[in-house]
């Protein structure tokens, strides 16, 4: 009787340990599958996060903010650009509020509306580009900017165009 119950229990652990052991087996395949599909997702995302970066970098090329010539040019001047280039988008802003037609765009608003200034980006020391709208109709502007001796900010406009209307 004792004997049955050693072969018994022999017979039932190792029933057990093979249960384990291919359970373990599959768990550790299902995990390496996973491992191996997050590595290569890990991959994949890396190399779109370069292309991501390399666009950025290609896009903000015409961008104050990147052109250390053109911040060298107004620090030499005396200027501090972190407080200098919002100043200017603001001046540019502050054109919205004049009453009538805008003093820079060249173009009438329709019925009843008036073309503002909706995106400014500075591109170095000296040029703007703009675009503008009036809810119906839009466009964008090339702009020079410059600051006077006597600390004044003067805007040309040198292009602009409306686009048509389908």
């Amino acid at each position: 009787m004792k004997q049955r119950i050693f072969m018994y229990l022999f017979v039932f652990s190792a029933l057990l340990v093979l249960f384990q052991y291919v359970n373990s087996k599959r768990v550790f395949e299902d995990l390496n599958n996973k491992l191996e599909e997050h590595k290569l997702k890990s991959e994949k995302y890396k190399d779109s996060l370069k292309t991501i970066q390399d666009e950025v970098l290609n896009l903000s090329y015409f961008n104050l903010d990147r052109n250390e010539d053109a911040i060298s040019y107004f620090e030499n001047d005396g200027y501090n650009v972190d407080e200098l280039i919002p100043f200017i988008k603001d001046e540019l802003y502050k054109l919205n509020e004049i009453k009538g037609e805008h003093p820079i765009v060249p173009y009438a608003a329709s019925e009843g509306r008036k073309m503002l200034i909706n995106t400014v980006k500075m591109l170095n020391h000296k040029w703007i580009i703009a675009d503008f709208s009036d809810g119906e109709f839009w466009g964008e502007l090339f702009l020079t900017y410059e600051i006077t001796e006597d600390k004044q900010l003067k805007f040309n406009l040198v292009e602009s165009f409306l686009y048509p209307f389908d």
